[in-house]
C-alpha cells in the first residue's frame, strides 16, 4: 500500500524520491489502530518540513492521511510517512517546495524482537536531529558490520564516544541509572517516551572505554521497542538483565493513541 495525499502513487511521482532523494519521515508501529507516540510522530513531521523544506505542514491532514490509509486493517503493522516533493529537481533543489506526504506500510516484527549485537563505527549522520531519508552512510556501516558477522551497527564520533545506531537509539544501564548518550543524535520517539516514564534516567557521555562498566545495553525505536544489545565489538552484556523487563514493561503501559 503506498498513497501519496490520500490517493495511490504513480511512478512517476516517485521517481524524485528514488533519484533525488531528498526528504524526511517517521515510521509508527500500529496496534489495533492504535499508535503509542502518535503525538510525538505528528509534531516530528511538522517540525521537520520547517527546517528540511522551510514549509507548514498541516498536522490533521497529514492524520487524516494516515487513518484513511490504514482504515479497517487489523493487527500490528508498521506504517511510515515520507514528506518529499515530488516536483523537486536535482540541479534546483532550493526552488520552492510543495511536499507531499507519502503514506506507506510494511509488517511489524513479533516483540519483544531478539537480541543484537552490533560493531562501533566512526560516523555522525548529516543533520542527525532530522529523521531524513538519506541513509546511505548509515546503510554502508550497517552492511559493513553484517559482512564482519554482526547484526548492526552503533556510531561513534572520532574520539569514541556514542551517539546512536544505524536506526535506532542506544542506551545503557550502570547499576543505578539508564544512561542516554549526550551526544548529536535523532531524538526518538520511544527513547523520548521510556525518559518520561522511567524515574533513574541521565543524559551522559558514554564511550567505548565506559562499555565493561555498564550492566546492560538496549536499542529502541518504534518498530523494536526495547531490544536487548547482547555485544558492542568485543563487550558483552546480558540478554537478560531486570533492567529491560522494566523497561519494556514501562513503554507498554504507555497508553496508545486512537488516529
Amino acid at each position: 500500500m503506498a498513497e501519496l495525499n490520500g490517493a495511490p502513487v504513480t511512478p512517476d511521482e516517485l521517481k524524485s524520491l528514488a533519484l533525488v532523494n531528498y526528504g524526511h519521515f517517521t515510521s509508527m508501529r500500529v496496534d489495533d489502530q492504535q499508535i503509542r507516540g502518535l503525538s510525538h510522530h505528528l509534531q516530528r513531521l511538522v517540525r521537520d518540513c520547517r527546517t528540511v523544506f522551510a514549509a507548514d505542514l498541516d498536522e490533521e491532514e497529514v492524520r487524516g492521511y494516515i487513518r484513511q490509509a490504514i482504515e479497517g486493517r487489523g493487527g500490528s503493522f508498521v506504517t511510515r510517512v515520507t514528506i518529499f516533493d515530488p516536483a523537486l529537481e536535482l540541479g534546483h533543489p532550493g526552488s520552492d517546495a510543495r511536499p507531499g506526504v507519502l503514506v506507506t506500510t510494511r509488517p511489524a516484527g513479533t516483540l519483544p524482537m531478539p537480541p543484537i549485537r552490533v560493531q562501533s563505527a566512526t560516523y555522525t549522520r548529516d543533520l542527525p536531529e532530522v529523521k531524513h531519508v538519506g541513509l546511505f552512510g548509515a546503510l554502508r556501516h550497517r552492511r559493513i558490520a553484517q559482512r564482519n558477522g554482526y547484526d548492526d551497527a552503533v556510531f561513534t564520533d572520532p574520539e569514541g564516544y556514542i551517539s546512536e545506531g544505524a536506526t535506532w537509539n542506544i542506551g545503557f544501564f550502570d547499576g543505578d541509572r539508564v544512561i542516554w548518550p549526550n551526544s548529536e543524535v535523532l531524538l526518538g520517539v520511544t527513547m523520548r517516551l521510556l525518559q518520561q516514564v522511567h524515574e533513574r534516567t541521565a543524559l551522559n557521555s558514554v564511550s567505548l572505554k565506559d562499555l565493561p562498566q555498564m550492566e546492560a545495553a538496549f536499542a529502541t525505536n518504534t518498530a523494536v521497542g526495547v531490544r536487548p544489545v547482547t555485544a558492542i565489538n568485543d563487550v558483552e552484556f546480558p540478554s537478560d538483565h531486570p533492567i529491560l523487563g522494566t523497561l519494556r514493561k514501562e513503554y507498554e503501559e504507555i497508553p496508545a493513541e486512537a488516529l
